[in-house]
């Protein structure tokens, strides 16, 4: 069974917001805890509610720091800056498994890694500011062990909602999205809307680029958990929640599904020549399939249509021989499903040679077994037996 993690940014992500969504699709708040070890015990309680978001009951993940009895001021401010060598001594006194404080340290040297390039600093002279405070650390090492916990064998996200207007950081007055988050986001897809506040942090930024494998729309799935993380603001024309979505991926343990683009375009002014020359090096570039259909074009021209199916990772490049390959000056592309049986490769022995063939099987259950046709042609070019006669003698001598 494979199961799947889909985050659904509508209205951005924090990491409070991850927190919330994850314990309300059932991560369970004294687990939680545990997990958080001395964390959790050194003046700080975490605790949740139920709040409404533009009429969606959500749950909202508060930390909630002890006041000192000679003063009244936050205990975060005690310690602004936290360099990251004290961070990952806070992150050693969490109850995290020992992978889990692997990956709750490599998100934060990620962040000052994003901090020391847009400051232009060592990374040793960084001092994280708002996420070096001990709720942004609770929230990362919980995000951390509540993925854990679900064990999700494939985690992908919406493009990302950003908000908009301005946001005041440590370091100054900043757009939206700041320029840590902007930095943290890398090329994930994003968009602003008509909401002028920051909808993503740079917290929320970092965990959903650190574990989301893609982003798009959501893959087909079983959905078995849903949860509702509240955001700070209560924002009249969108709930300001981030939406978890936990399910099985359809498919699982039946075929193998996975996202591709398509690419396509129509060719009518093009010397013939140049189509195998341009089907061999898109093959070259990546593609997992190309072929040519005829079709009739606009001015009763016969045309043909070149489609191009690849990861979606290589459609960027595969456009570019398309456009210097060819005399197309525009294509079209879209991302589907593919559904795929899974397949191996297998040495088969026949009374005059060895034949590979390529097995699929579904639901444990052998679905196709064909003899690899250039083998055939090998064995009946040096026995001066006809093609479908090795074919007959390969079909013969395979056992499943």
């Amino acid at each position: 069974m494979s199961r799947l993690l889909y985050f659904d940014c509508f209205s951005g992500i924090s990491g409070d917001m991850t927190l919330g969504a994850l314990i309300d699709a059932g991560l369970p708040l004294g687990e939680l805890n545990r997990a958080l070890g001395s964390l959790a015990v050194s003046g700080v309680d975490i605790s949740t509610k139920r709040v409404l978001r533009a009429g969606v009951s959500a749950t909202q993940f508060i930390v909630h720091e002890h006041q000192h009895d000679h003063d009244h001021h936050d205990h975060r401010h005690d310690h602004p800056h936290r360099s990251l060598p004290e961070i990952f001594t806070v992150i050693d006194g969490s109850a995290l498994s020992p992978a889990g404080r692997d990956r709750a340290k490599q998100l934060f040297q990620r962040l000052a890694e994003a901090e020391a390039s847009i400051h232009q600093m060592p990374i040793d002279q960084v001092h994280l500011h708002e996420v070096g405070a001990i709720d942004s650390i609770i929230d990362i090492v919980g995000a951390v062990f509540g993925l854990e916990w679900f064990g999700a064998d494939r985690i992908v996200a919406s493009a990302l909602n950003v908000g908009g207007g301005m946001v005041d950081t440590a370091h100054g007055h900043f757009p939206v999205p700041a320029p840590a988050t902007v930095k943290l986001l890398g090329d994930a897809p994003i968009y602003g809307g008509s909401v002028q506040q920051e909808l993503v942090t740079p917290t929320g930024a970092l965990i959903v680029s650190s574990y989301a494998s893609s982003f798009g729309p959501i893959p087909r799935m079983t959905v078995e958990h849903v949860g509702y993380g509240a955001g700070g603001h209560d924002i009249p024309s969108t709930p300001n929640v981030l939406r978890v979505v936990v399910g099985r991926a359809e498919g699982a343990g039946h075929a193998q599904a996975e996202r591709v683009s398509v690419i396509e375009c129509e060719i009518d002014d093009m010397n013939p020549q140049i189509f195998g020359v341009a089907m061999d090096r898109l093959y070259a570039a990546g593609a997992l399939e190309v072929f040519y259909v005829s079709v009739q074009m606009k001015k009763n021209r016969p045309g043909t249509l070149l489609t191009v199916v690849a990861p979606p990772e290589r459609r960027a490049a595969l456009a570019d021989v398309i456009f210097r390959e060819t005399t197309t000056i525009g294509l079209r592309h879209y991302d589907v499903d593919r559904e795929c049986l899974r397949r191996e490769i297998v040495n088969v022995e026949t009374p005059i040679g060895a034949v590979r063939f390529k097995v699929a099987w579904r639901d444990g259950r052998i679905i196709n077994a064909v003899p690899e046709f250039d083998d055939c042609v090998r064995l009946a070019t040096a026995h001066n037996l006809s093609v479908k006669d090795v074919q007959a003698l390969a079909v013969k001598a395979y056992h499943p």
